[in-house]
């Protein structure tokens, strides 16, 4: 359970900072220099997944509650969802015209979506503590960058070619998630 603690705390230390602590960042970039320092943030972004990864793992499934029946094919519904929100942040999609941060939304519905149906203290601590850093990296988004800018329409095309995109990457998902989450999405028979 350590490890996926501190995976989740130094993911939501490493994202916050950029956003709490913009000053700090700006004279670390000019002390460092910008592809040292991003290449920096990049080594702690994958040391937290690595300890958020094997802190799963190494983690007994110990109950915390009981989800509801029929929860898991919400999660399902959902997910799909998430990664389209989550993968049309870095892409030219007409959904930013109705949510101004489609990745951190798309971690809040990934979050919510696997707390439906995981009732587990490790799932609490992954789910709920990712879930709480992105709700709080908003917000200190929004107050760094002050009054939302709506970006230009792309048109429908490029929506849709996001958004099957994002459909793309959740097969992926699917297919290697009993590899990092020793479980699988789907029981094929």
């Amino acid at each position: 359970m350590l490890l996926l603690v501190l995976g989740v705390l130094l993911w939501s230390g490493v994202h916050l900072s950029v956003a709490m602590a913009p000053a700090q960042r700006t004279r670390l970039v000019a002390r460092i220099g910008l592809r040292p320092y991003k290449g920096l943030f990049a080594l702690t972004i994958v040391a937290s997944l690595v300890l958020i990864v094997i802190g799963w793992r190494s983690t007994p499934p110990t109950s915390a509650w009981l989800p509801p029946a029929g929860m898991r094919h919400l999660t399902i519904l959902l997910m799909p969802l998430a990664v389209i929100l989550f993968t049309s942040s870095r892409a030219p999609t007409d959904i930013k015209q109705f949510i101004r941060h489609p990745q951190l939304t798309g971690v809040k519905l990934w979050a919510v979506a696997h707390l439906l149906t995981n009732g587990e203290v490790r799932s609490l601590v992954l789910f709920g503590g990712l879930l709480a850093w992105a709700v709080v990296e908003v917000i200190f988004i929004n107050r760094r960058d002050g009054a939302r800018v709506k970006p230009p329409r792309v048109g429908g095309l490029r929506t849709t070619i996001s958004a099957l995109i994002g459909l793309l990457v959740t097969g992926v998902l699917v297919f290697a998630h009993p590899w990092f989450a020793g479980m699988p999405v789907l029981a094929l028979r």
